[in-house]
């Protein structure tokens, strides 16, 4: 069995997260190919290391996403995958059909978790990481193990902002890069699925891919269109739209954020 939790496992293969930097901005490719890289681990609830104080700012920004109904003291719920695979059914009867069948760990090496947006005896309903975004689902909850945490995230397009949550309260405010009108960064609600901590400096030291994709990009650079919020070298695109879909922060901040955030984090992306 697995480590229980949100633990990820080796890194098999190179993550590619589909966005672009317009004119001569690097690409937002994040790409881990050497041996000793991994995903990294996170402990829903629990800081591996101690955060820095949070910004001051009055922001009422909490995040609308639906509160699992499973008995849990947190307000976010992360099923992570036992097994090698598991099956994912468009209602809560094994009878129906499967809807998809997700392999653990992902191609990246990360396991593969869902965050919960609700249960029914001994299923949950979960998001899916799949396309087309929204996606959603029902897992048997003997197939995963569960944690939970407090955090979540918004994302405001059109303001170039990124609020960390952590309950009600703000945890933390940067502001960030999205895509350009050709590549937009989607809107919606999604969740990260892994966290790297990425080897080329145009990306920053970590990245988070996030459980959408792109809604023009289907296949770039050998992956999928799957989009991501990132580090960069180029920090004067910060606060403007600049990328193919990725959202960017500053390396501090990004920094900050894979020091203290689990995976299974909600993110909300608004206009």
């Amino acid at each position: 069995m697995r480590r229980g939790g949100l633990g990820l496992g080796l890194l098999a293969a190179a993550l590619i997260l589909a966005a672009l930097g317009s004119g001569t901005a690097p690409r937002d490719t994040v790409e881990v190919a050497t041996p000793t890289a991994k995903p990294l681990t996170a402990t829903p609830g629990r800081a591996p290391t101690a955060p820095t104080d949070a910004p001051a700012t009055t922001l009422p920004l909490p995040p609308a996403f639906p509160t699992a109904t499973t008995a849990s003291p947190h307000r976010n719920l992360v099923a992570t995958v036992r097994g090698e695979s598991i099956d994912v059914f468009g209602a809560p009867d094994a009878a129906t059909p499967v809807s998809w069948t997700l392999p653990n760990p992902r191609a990246s090496g990360s396991e593969q978790v869902f965050l919960v947006i609700g249960a029914r005896t001994d299923w949950l309903n979960v998001m899916v990481p799949v396309r087309p975004n929204g996606s959603t689902g029902w897992i048997r909850s003997a197939d995963v193990t569960l944690a939970g945490h407090d955090f979540s995230i918004v994302v405001e397009l059109g303001a170039h902002k990124l609020t960390v949550f952590e309950g009600d309260a703000v945890w933390a405010e940067e502001p960030v890069g999205v895509g350009v009108d050709t590549t937009p960064t989607p809107g919606g609600r999604f969740y990260t699925v892994e966290l790297f901590a990425s080897q080329k400096a145009a990306y920053g030291p970590y990245a988070y891919g996030l459980s959408g994709y792109s809604e023009v990009i289907y296949d770039f650079g050998g992956g999928d269109g799957q989009f991501g919020i990132h580090g960069t070298s180029d920090p004067s695109g910060i606060g403007s739209d600049v990328s193919n879909g990725c959202i960017r922060m500053n390396n501090d901040a990004i920094t900050r954020l894979a020091e203290t955030l689990p995976i299974g984090v909600p993110v909300e992306i608004r206009a």
